[in-house]
């Protein structure tokens, strides 16, 4: 059950500067855009805050720009109007796929690009009402001092649970990051660690400006995840592929993964297959390869042992259908 909104004053910058100047200015505040993620947790005690900074009126930020052989998308872009958009459902189908299978209509309506890029890490021991964790001892990555998961690890496993980063991660996206010192870009992967309680490597006074996404040529690209309804639910794994073909062969292959991780993961190995057909000796690769980048750990109600064989299944079929539609 959660309880009402604890009380918290809410500031309108007119830019994403003034955004940065304000989160100086207040230490205990949160950014806020479309808030389908921070309101609830905020509800449910997991995330404190008495300032929050509103991002949603920033024009800069919901701008959409095709530059040619790149598309810039704003952080503040909501998903509806990305999974909408013609270039992307055109050029970047993954993207779209990826965006249109977060939450519900009215989610994506309001939740943006930059909110499920920086989605909070997600588990069953965290994700439950105050008085739940506390009459069960509370978790590692909110007030205890036990990953409950991973009792005798030192380092919390909550799995990063957005669509649209793995997409992102195989379109070989670049984050474009505002701090007080100015912009810096890194490749979209830099943006993640691999620790549920720190997952962005984000400094507390940067927020995420937008992701450039290279425009190629003859890419086919598609997103699918498993969860337990046809709608509404995270990804227990999802997957996406990124993939062009040069006759019989592969010419590029990406595969990034995610609520399997307590980050989104990048397939390594694959550029081994450039030149080869996709063979059952290419496909063993693939298996292989999502095996070694998926940490799946009790983090929710479904079984590790089933999204540890699932996720390479739902890879290699993604994959073989790509492949088919290159042909």
């Amino acid at each position: 059950m959660m309880s009402a909104l604890p009380d918290f004053r809410l500031l309108r910058p007119a830019s994403a500067r003034d955004a940065i100047l304000l989160r100086g200015a207040h230490p205990a505040s949160r950014f806020i855009a479309g808030g389908t993620d921070l309101l609830p947790n905020m509800r449910r005690g997991l995330v404190d805050a008495e300032v929050l900074i509103e991002l949603a009126g920033i024009t800069e930020l919901r701008e959409l720009q095709d530059q040619g052989d790149a598309l810039r998308i704003g952080a503040g872009v909501t998903l509806a109007t990305l999974a909408a958009d013609a270039t992307v459902r055109e050029r970047l189908p993954v993207l779209a796929q990826a965006a249109l299978a977060v939450a519900g209509p009215t989610h994506r309506h309001a939740a943006t690009l930059g909110g499920n890029l920086c989605l909070d890490t997600r588990c069953q021991y965290y994700n439950q009402s105050e008085d739940w964790r506390r009459g069960n001892s509370y978790c590692l990555k909110r007030v205890g001092d036990t990953c409950r998961v991973a009792p005798k690890s030192k380092r919390c496993y909550a799995a990063f649970s957005g669509d649209v980063a793995p997409a992102l991660l195989a379109l070989d996206a670049e984050a474009e990051i505002l701090g007080p010192g100015g912009v810096r870009r890194l490749p979209l992967a830099e943006l993640y660690r691999d620790d549920g309680m720190a997952a962005l490597a984000l400094g507390a006074d940067e927020l995420l400006l937008a992701v450039t996404v290279p425009l190629a040529s003859n890419r086919f690209s598609g997103y699918e995840k498993l969860r337990v309804r046809g709608a509404i639910d995270f990804p227990l794994a999802g997957v996406a592929v990124a993939l062009a073909r040069d006759g019989d062969v592969i010419a590029s292959l990406r595969i990034a993964c995610t609520g399997v991780s307590s980050r989104p993961e990048l397939v390594a190995g694959l550029d081994a297959l450039v030149g080869h057909p996709l063979d059952d000796a290419a496909l063993a690769t693939i298996e292989r390869g999502v095996r070694r980048a998926i940490q799946p750990m009790e983090t929710t109600t479904v079984s590790v042992p089933y999204r540890r064989r699932a996720t390479p299944v739902l890879a290699k079929r993604l994959v073989r259908r790509l492949w088919d539609e290159g042909g």
